[in-house]
């Protein structure tokens, strides 16, 4: 049996109101064309009317699909993201933890530190500050370099005081009268420093070059590596000037010894601040009676 032929849009009244529907779709757009495209010729004004009437009709259609289509394009972008902020938060979670036990276990490190303090019988102490004098002036012309203070034995400074600034280290107490000081200054050749260097720990020794740098060395330690911008702090050794005051930055990669910038000029200074030693020297014993 041969197979039936296809239907005519004739034998189906859905398909016959369709066509008609895009029969009469196709004749108002072209109707509405050609008024428009008469109205473009003969009347602009009534034109420009028109076309804004269209505008404002198709403008809430064209804004919704847009919207919609934004939509869509959204949603493999915020899925990723929604992944990629869970993993993001377990990583975040993960390194809060590991914090929390660092944070723990150097917390244990300072109750046990303070714990042989304890046992050991140290104490840490605090630099005394006993005046603040005026600069009024620094050698700069010689080898030597020295520095006077507008204060001396009436306002408690003694020989061997150490002298520091806001930035660091200037130097210690040589000599002093009633009303004024002399000081070394740590860039004189005479002057020796025992310092350290803030990023490890390393023991030197700072010494003035009479050229107004300083030269630092090791100390026991050969052929040691020195970088540029090394900061070098007193360590506190010989219990004369307290630890941890900045002293010199090194100007050069270097071995063994490096030339440094002292952190305090005085020429750039007018006040200063003279201190007690980190630790006082032994009481001489009594002699015993005869």
């Amino acid at each position: 049996m041969a197979p039936p032929r296809k239907s005519r849009p004739g034998f189906s009244r859905r398909a016959q109101f369709g066509l008609f529907l895009g029969y009469v779709a196709a004749v108002v757009g072209a109707l509405v064309g050609a008024v428009l495209i008469a109205l473009s010729f003969l009347h602009p004004p009534a034109y420009i009317a028109a076309r804004g009437i269209l505008r404002e009709a198709t403008t809430p259609v064209s804004t919704g699909l847009h919207w919609a289509r934004r939509r869509v394009a959204d949603i493999p972008p915020g899925v990723g993201g929604y992944f990629g902020v869970m993993g993001e938060n377990r990583r975040l979670k993960a390194e809060r933890e590991a914090e929390k036990q660092l944070v723990e276990r150097a917390r244990g490190l300072v109750i046990e530190n303070i714990r042989l303090r304890r046992l050991l019988q140290l104490r840490d102490r605090e630099a005394e500050t006993v005046a603040m004098a005026r600069l009024v002036n620094a050698t700069s012309a010689s080898t030597r370099r020295f520095a006077t203070l507008n204060a001396g034995l009436w306002q408690g400074v003694r020989a061997g005081y150490p002298v520091r600034g806001p930035e660091g280290l200037i130097g210690r107490v040589l000599e002093v009268s009633p009303n004024t000081a002399r000081v070394l200054l740590a860039v004189d050749p005479e002057s020796i420093i025992p310092v350290r260097r803030v990023r490890d720990g390393m023991p030197a020794i700072a010494t003035g070059r009479g050229d107004g740098l300083i030269q630092v060395r090791v100390a026991g330690i050969a052929n040691m590596p020195y970088r540029t911008g090394d900061v070098f702090v007193t360590s506190g050794a010989g219990g004369l000037y307290p630890p941890g005051i900045p002293v010199a930055r090194v100007l050069g990669n270097a071995r063994d010894t490096a030339a440094a910038r002292p952190l305090a000029n005085p020429d750039a200074l007018d006040f200063a601040l003279v201190q007690r030693p980190y630790l006082l020297p032994p009481a001489r014993p009594e002699a015993a009676p005869k």
